[in-house]
């Protein structure tokens, strides 16, 4: 590499093959999340020299009222069939989304779901930021939602996936336990940070309803094999191994109206089965820190 570009050294390489095992909760081979990611957009943010926020120039009127059908519609319709099935949320929050649509906040809270932050709003970039700003949207995240939930928020994913050379430190030193930020196994790895103990918690793109439909233009009943296909194999390996298989969801793209059947089903697939640990990602955190401390760095 070039002088500059060294490895961070955030976690070390581990084969796939030949890692000791996770014991899930009852025997269970794979614990599945859900993660809805509850959003609010802007419709004229403040700009970020390094990306715009709206693909179109100002105002993006479809861009902002195709998101905007998430809090208003999709959400209710997606949250029902989750709830249905016995799926709780593992909520990527905006946390802005606590003072403008409290009641999709006090719904999901209410429902038994967990909040962790997506960033203050979707349409605020990481890029750029000093330390007194990102420490400063941590703070506000962590308040707020305590402040609408009662619950401290665990865990991270970056707002829009835009990062700073040092995120995952703060969070860290902040008492999170876990990011959603690395995409790069099907299992819980240690991270090191420079304060704190932090684990990465597998979060996928490739089942992310963003990607299936946005990305790959995926049907509905397409999106809907892949996901079981998904579970299937992390189902049957993590009989060896003990897998997390996480599925990304964005209201405004599966609470529509011709894509909710489809994946009510494969809820029904996954729910039916008896392999999977149906579960949010606070606890499959805990429980991999309460008991492998020692692949984390911690005391036995």
């Amino acid at each position: 590499m070039r002088e500059g570009e060294a490895d961070p050294g955030l976690y070390d390489y581990r084969a796939y093959r030949g890692r000791p095992k996770i014991a899930w909760p009852g025997g269970k081979s794979v614990a599945v999340w859900v993660s809805p990611n509850l959003e609010f957009y802007e419709l004229d943010p403040p700009g970020n020299p390094h990306r715009k926020s709206w693909g179109k120039p100002h105002p993006d009127v479809v861009g902002y009222a195709h998101r905007d059908y998430a809090n208003r519609v999709g959400h209710w319709r997606m949250a029902d069939v989750m709830s249905k099935h016995g799926f709780p949320g593992s909520v990527s929050l905006s946390v802005a989304l606590c003072q403008h649509v409290p009641e999709v906040v006090a719904d999901a809270n209410a429902r038994g779901w967990e909040f962790f932050s997506h960033g203050i709003y979707n349409t605020r970039y990481s890029y750029g930021m000093d330390e007194a700003q990102e420490r400063a949207i941590i703070e506000d995240s962590i308040r707020t939602v305590r402040d609408a939930t009662g619950q401290t928020i665990k865990g991270w994913l970056a707002p829009a996936l835009t990062h700073t050379t040092r995120t995952l430190d703060l969070i860290a030193e902040y008492g999170l336990s876990y990011t959603c930020d690395l995409y790069h196994d099907d299992q819980p790895m240690p991270v090191a940070t420079k304060a704190g103990q932090l684990i990465s918690m597998p979060y996928s793109l490739e089942v992310n309803d963003h990607y299936g439909f946005f990305i790959y233009n995926m049907s509905p009943r397409e999106y809907a094999r892949t996901l079981i296909e998904q579970y299937e194999r992390l189902a049957a390996e993590g009989a060896q191994s003990g897998t997390v298989m996480c599925i990304p969801l964005h209201s405004y793209l599966i609470g529509q109206p011709h894509r909710i059947g489809p994946f009510e089903e494969v809820l029904r697939h996954i729910a039916a089965d008896g392999r999977a640990w149906i579960t949010r990602s606070g606890d499959i955190a805990d429980h991999y820190l309460d008991h492998y401390p020692e692949r984390t760095g911690g005391a036995a």
